[in-house]
């Protein structure tokens, strides 16, 4: 009766209430009278046709176009980038590239019907605005990323190849204007406003795309990383201000009458960076050390952005310059930098910035290039884009000391553009000063000139030849020695791993070596805080290896494929155990996926390049996250996957063997006993062992090595108190997908686990 009383009242309630509804709607007829109410249909056809009706009626509504317009971004995008990124490209090329393939220029010239239902042109003012705040939010990242103490430490050579990489291609920008201006400058504007545009997006280096492509490529810690990524940030910061001049210029119309905007401009400045900049460092300093920051303080420094950025537009310098402006002057500490940063970071450039792609893929109409000298004039620009940049640069790299190689890598890097053009030529279209032929051109431009930056780098490396330092430092490559590769993501699982690592080896130091390596996607790391992060990331792993007493070699690296530069490091560094961290399950609510990691399997680009390929099936279930998957599909060494429950010691271990293949397991048994003192108890699942002397002799042998440190159990049936005071689960692999496919009720129980494949 007491479960039953629920239902009850459950059914009263719903009961009750809904007489008291009908009741009152019934009565409330009788107000009606004297309101006059129209009781006639409003659409006089069938339901069958009143429902299409309204279903047309909705799809073409502001708001369903609008979320539908931006699920085709999001994921045209993300596809692209994938598939730019498969090629060694910078997914942001991808997803320039998805933004024209939506536009005109395909999806517009063969199926304009479709393209007209997706971006109806009343649509599209929701769609620039949309992308506008994504951009101001970008280009507060980008101020963010810029370190000014690191200009000033090396700004002896920085600024003279950074200030050369501007000079040379905005003269030949202005020069090109003498010759283009008459045919193809639009009509009301004068030939200043046209040759300074010119001039300027012949200027542009995209400092945040070059910062990727020197991380991808190992030079963050060389010398002349250090330089590019220098002048890459003096070359923003000069270009932007140079950009906001030619903005009031162009507005003004003359120099003349752009003198009062300068000075306002100039105003600007100077009260953001000594008026501003010291309130927001007081700020910063209070919560240096927090791991998060309240709403309160937040909203502070978003209002700085919006209020900079509202100014900035306001002078007539735009507000993209004052919201770059904003993250210029935000508080310098890279704890304090690195939240804000996240907090920013994937709502812009995930749902946002795909929007300013495509939006700039609409206004870009390769079709209207339908002459053989309208693609002569592309090429043109192209020429002197990458004469005026890369030369440029590789000569005053050259004159100030460095040597042939490391002058054209550095004109390479300098003659990246991406996203940064980009919005230089937007503001340039929008203020009308370059027509949409030109507009056409200098996007592809863009594209070709970032595009021919990987291969560039690649060819000069072939060309200057050397031996290539390996990752693996040479002390992990001793012979003869045990060798474990540790990686982790997280700092405290990389604690609980090395202690695991440790109570394998720690009677057998002088035999074995120990390495932590931890990887990082590349576009997660802000160049400047690298060395922070990586001192961070590998404190507590440094110092729990201290407190075991644990000689520990540490690798770090920003990567852009994860999974590949850890099998990688594995098999080329001759490791004897890869351990490995499970990863966060996609539905972590779940028992198995949150206990164990096991989940049904969504669509990733991932698989459904596997699946294009033959190498898998797109739908099937999954014992593992997707990083755990690569990496056990390509290490070529024994892997352990480690299910962290906060391990604290390997004292007590439990060891299920379900068939014979399980056997290698009884030699991680023998060196927990050797090396940890270990207490091993091993399961007999499947009567196994019974079967099989030579098991049963080999577990008699180590018993008798060691009295009273490994028993045998036969028993199927595990309980809950016996799981609970073991310290660890040793299961094979392929045991372990039994036991997941059987649904064990003592996996839920279980301890921290260790999966292992042979």
């Amino acid at each position: 009766m007491k479960k039953l009383k629920p239902l009850f009242f459950y059914i009263l309630l719903i009961g009750g209430f809904s007489v008291l509804v009908y009741l009152i709607v019934r009565n409330g007829g009788s107000l009606e009278t004297g309101k006059a109410i129209n009781n006639t249909p409003k659409f006089t056809g069938s339901t069958w046709d009143h429902f299409k009706e309204t279903y047309a009626h909705n799809l073409k509504h502001p708001l369903a176009i609008l979320l539908l317009q931006i699920i085709t971004i999001i994921v045209t995008a993300r596809l692209c980038g994938f598939l730019f990124k498969k090629i060694g490209q910078p997914s942001v090329i991808g997803e320039i590239v998805a933004g024209i393939v939506l536009g005109p220029s395909l999806i517009g010239m063969y199926f304009p019907e479709f393209s007209g239902f997706l971006f109806p042109k009343e649509s599209l003012g929701n769609l620039q605005f949309l992308s506008q705040i994504g951009l101001i939010l970008f280009m507060f990242i980008v101020g963010m990323e810029l370190d000014l103490k690191v200009l000033r430490n090396q700004a002896h050579e920085a600024v003279v190849i950074s200030h050369a990489s501007i000079v040379f291609p905005f003269t030949l920008g202005i020069g090109l204007a003498y010759f283009t201006y008459e045919q193809f400058a639009p009509q009301g504007i004068g030939f200043l406003s046209f040759a300074l545009f010119m001039g300027i997006a012949m200027s542009i280096t995209a400092f945040p795309v070059l910062a990727r492509i020197v991380q991808e490529r190992g030079l963050s810690k060389t010398k002349v990383g250090n330089i590019v990524i220098t002048c890459a940030a003096a070359d923003d910061i000069t270009a932007w201000c140079i950009l906001a001049a030619v903005i009031a210029i162009v507005k003004a119309g003359s120099v003349g009458s752009s003198v009062y905007t300068i000075v306002l401009a100039v105003m600007y400045v100077f009260v953001m960076w000594q008026v501003v900049r010291p309130f927001l460092k007081r700020i910063g300093d209070i919560y240096s050390n927090r791991e998060s920051l309240s709403k309160p303080v937040v909203a502070v420094f978003f209002v700085t952005l919006l209020v900079s950025a509202y100014t900035a537009e306001l002078i007539g310098i735009h507000a993209l310059f004052g919201a770059f402006m904003a993250g210029v002057i935000m508080p310098s500490n890279v704890s304090f930098r690195s939240i804000f940063i996240e907090k920013v970071e994937d709502i812009s450039l995930v749902l946002l910035l795909p929007l300013f792609f495509v939006f700039t893929g609409l206004r870009t109409q390769v079709g209207l290039l339908n002459e053989p000298y309208l693609w002569e004039i592309c090429f043109l620009i192209i020429a002197v884009a990458v004469t005026g940049k890369f030369f440029g640069s590789t000569l005053s790299a050259k004159f100030v000391g460095q040597n042939w190689k490391d002058s054209l890598v550095i004109g390479a890097l300098m003659n990246t553009r991406g996203l940064m053009e980009l919005v230089v030529l937007n503001i340039g279209y929008d203020l009308g000063v370059l027509s949409p032929q030109v507009f056409t051109m200098m996007v592809i431009m863009a594209l070709v000139t970032t595009f021919m930056t990987g291969p560039a780098l690649t060819l000069i490396n072939k060309l200057f030849k050397e031996k290539k330092a390996p990752i693996v430092p040479e002390e992990v490559g001793n012979a003869g020695k045990y060798k474990i590769l540790i990686s982790f993501a997280n700092p405290k699982k990389g604690k609980s791993m090395l202690r695991l690592a440790n109570s394998l080896i720690k009677k057998s130091m002088n035999k074995s070596s120990v390495t932590a390596m931890h990887l990082s996607p590349s576009n997660e790391i802000n160049q400047f805080n690298r060395n922070e992060y990586e001192r961070e990331n590998f404190l507590p792993v440094k110092t729990e290896a201290k407190k075991l007493e644990l000689p520990l070699v540490t690798l770090f690296k920003p990567s852009q494929d994860i999974e590949k530069e850890i099998t990688e490091t594995a098999n080329t560094g001759n490791f004897d155990m890869l351990l490995v961290g499970l990863g966060n399950s996609v539905f972590e609510g779940t028992l198995l996926g949150r206990v164990l990691g096991f989940t049904t399997r969504i669509i990733t680009p991932e698989r459904l390049y596997g699946t294009i390929t033959g190498k898998e099936k797109l739908f099937e279930e999954a014992l593992f996250d997707e990083r755990t998957r690569q990496i056990i599909k390509s290490a070529k060494v024994p892997v352990g996957i480690f299910v962290d429950k906060e391990l604290e010691k390997v004292e007590r271990v439990f060891i299920p063997v379900f068939s014979i293949s399980d056997s290698f397991l009884l030699i991680y048994a023998q060196k927990l006993i050797q090396n940890n003192d270990a207490q091993i108890i091993i399961l007999d699942a499947g009567g196994v062992i019974k079967q099989n002397p030579e098991l049963k002799e080999t577990i008699r042998s180590i018993e008798q090595t060691a009295p009273n440190h490994i028993a045998l159990f036969n028993e199927n049936k595990i309980d809950r108190d016996f799981l609970q005071q073991q310290d660890l689960m040793i299961i094979s692999m392929e045991s372990w997908k039994k036991a997941v496919e059987t649904q064990s009720v003592w996996l839920s129980n279980s301890p921290s686990i260790l999966i292992i494949k042979p």
